[in-house]
């Protein structure tokens, strides 16, 4: 579950209050069958486990524990996902979270959406509510700025916000381990300061399949050594900065081409594939002491023997593999149980209640946290949970709380969050890294640096993304004062493409730079079907005639050149954001050193590790 956090309107958060339900039909707990064995892994100690505690956090564990009835304890096990934005103490979705933490004392929230200053307000307000600490976590993965401030539309103004780090992808391109760590401890630092607890990241998923819509650029790369390195450094400064950690997502999501936010993705791989891919990067982040594990919502068949179920409900996965053949001993969270990769076919009640069976401590963002807690309670009191599974789940997590120090904080600083979000040395390491991740895959007619007078660039994004290009933009016009700057949406007709004829034949430059995010529930991350038909139309006459005046600079998703096979020269960013933007103008332009490696391969345009070299800057 990933949405970003931008600064918004006030919106209702989802999720309605309602009165008990009956426990679902679900066949008793039974004992999970155990996965195959996987080779013997050195497990470091699980920061979540009681050996890890102090004897006053165990004390305050036990005590904790003990004053919590049977219904209070279930409730620890939900996590609700709040807006960031500014609410009325009164609004009615002010209201139902504060019904959510007071009646059914919820254990944990997931913000989503605000500035920097109104999410740190907002979590001190509803942790003041709350009769023990809640858990407060938050998509940060990289380059996706879940703290970034936004856009006021009217004025096209910056609202300001947090760091936004190049994606992950990007990070693996630069051929630096360190900068994962450096990653994960300035997001850290920058999640503590607003009263964030867990970063729902790093992402360990072997991006494998090049059609992948959801985790994409998200992952480290398609190579399970390289992606358990950074991953494991990223837990390590992570950590460092005091931040806890969730591996995502389990037992691996790189090889789909489904998106489970919108349907269940079955992975036709088998166990011992499993085993040398998939599962690589899970043992090196356990390994590395990370805090918790989210499950997929994916189907494995090889594994489970079913391909209608998702891992999340598997017990022979959650239980039997993560638990028993990987040693993973903290806090197992379900991805978000409102997407319909678990949705489809199983109510609220029902999933609940099969996903704590299957070994979950924690479930994402039911749709009715009320009703998903009333159905576990009501599973426990006609013996289809044990109360004692109960029981050693929220052990997990108020030992989460304990160690994250979120026990005994107090309600964070506002002052002391200014001069940590956002530091321009934050800002500096960033645009370090995007400059470093650059890479470039094809320069046939040796474009790069951009020479001539006239350049013209040709912008592609949806309506959407009100600043998608506008650093890439001002960088080339002050690199280039003649440059040129021409932008194309999904609405742009074909009559207002051939219009351009005129000025792209007077050109000495052409580059065409598409914005492509990978947005969840939105289909394949790709530029439209006739814009990509008119950018692989001038690809090929460019090819034809000889003249290597067309480059192609994919913002985002980094496999486009598929859409546009001939073009000649090719550059990638992996990200898009303002470092990015801003990195690959510089290389474009010769304003910096290009050298870095694809992490990915594309057969037939590109292998991993390719990657043009440019030297110093001019």
């Amino acid at each position: 579950m990933r949405l970003p956090l931008l600064l918004v309107a006030s919106a209702v958060v989802a999720g309605t209050s309602c009165a008990p339900s009956v426990a679902p039909s679900v066949a008793p707990s039974v004992a999970p069958s155990v996965a195959p064995t996987v080779a013997p892994v050195t497990v470091a100690t699980s920061p979540a486990t009681d050996d890890a505690l102090t004897a006053a956090q165990r004390e305050w564990v036990e005590r904790t524990l003990a004053s919590l009835s049977l219904r209070e304890r279930i409730g620890q096990m939900v996590q609700v996902w709040v807006l960031g934005d500014y609410t009325n103490a009164d609004d009615s979705s002010f209201a139902e979270v504060r019904r959510w933490i007071e009646r059914d004392g919820v254990g944990g929230m997931t913000m989503s959406l605000g500035s920097p200053i109104e999410v740190a307000a907002k979590i001190n307000a509803l942790q003041a509510l709350a009769r023990v600490p809640l858990l407060v976590s938050s998509d940060l993965e990289p380059a996706l700025g879940r703290l970034e401030g936004g856009v006021f539309s009217h004025y096209l103004m910056d609202a300001g916000g947090a760091t936004v780090f190049p994606s992950a992808m990007a990070i693996a391109a630069t051929g630096q381990d360190q900068d994962a760590y450096d990653v994960g401890r300035i997001i850290g630092a920058e999640a503590r300061a607003v009263g964030i607890d867990i970063n729902f990241a790093p992402v360990v998923d072997v991006n494998n399949n090049p059609r992948n819509p959801v985790i994409n650029t998200r992952s480290f790369g398609e190579d399970p050594a390289q992606v358990a390195r950074l991953a494991a450094r990223f837990i390590e400064g992570s950590h460092a900065a005091g931040t806890l950690t969730a591996a995502k997502h389990f037992p691996g999501h790189g090889d789909t081409d489904v998106d489970s936010h919108v349907g269940l993705p079955v992975v036709g791989a088998d166990w011992a594939h499993m085993r040398t891919t998939e599962l690589v990067p899970f043992r090196a982040a356990i390994a590395s002491g990370v805090d918790l594990v989210m499950s997929a919502h994916i189907a494995l068949p090889a594994l489970d023997g079913d391909s209608t179920t998702p891992a999340t409900l598997a017990p022979r996965i959650m239980s039997g593999l993560l638990r028993d053949s990987l040693g993973f001993r903290g806090v197992a969270i379900t991805d978000a149980m409102s997407m319909d990769g678990v949705g489809k076919g199983y109510g609220v009640a029902e999933s609940s209640v099969l996903a704590v069976q299957a070994g979950a401590d924690i479930l994402l963002k039911p749709n009715d946290p009320t009703q998903a807690i009333d159905a576990v309670l009501v599973a426990v009191e006609r013996g289809v949970i044990p109360r004692a599974r109960i029981d050693a789940s929220v052990r997990r997590i108020l030992a989460l709380k304990a160690r994250s120090g979120v026990a005994t904080r107090g309600a964070v600083s506002l002052d002391t969050l200014r001069s940590v979000v956002g530091a321009p040395a934050h800002r500096s390491a960033a645009l370090d890294i995007a400059r470093r991740s650059i890479t470039l895959l094809r320069d046939r007619g040796t474009l790069v640096p951009l020479g001539g007078t006239r350049t013209v660039v040709v912008q592609y994004m949806p309506e959407s993304e009100l600043r998608a290009g506008r650093v890439f933009a001002a960088a080339m016009r002050r690199g280039a004062p003649s440059t040129q700057v021409v932008k194309l949406t999904p609405s742009t007709a074909q009559s207002q493409l051939d219009a351009l004829a005129p000025a792209l034949a007077a050109a000495d430059r052409i580059v065409l730079a598409p914005y492509v995010r990978r947005i969840e529930g939105e289909g394949r991350p790709a530029i439209p079907a006739h814009i990509a038909e008119w950018m692989a139309a001038l690809a090929r006459t460019d090819s034809a005639g000889g003249d290597r005046r067309l480059a192609l600079v994919a913002f985002g998703n980094p496999y486009l050149v598929r859409q546009v096979p001939a073009v000649g020269t090719y550059l990638v960013t992996y990200s898009v954001g303002d470092a990015s933007e801003q990195a690959a103008a510089d290389a474009l332009l010769g304003h910096a050193a290009i050298a870095g490696r694809a992490p990915v391969s594309l057969p037939g345009y590109f292998g991993r590790g390719d990657g043009l070299v440019r030297g110093a800057p001019q």
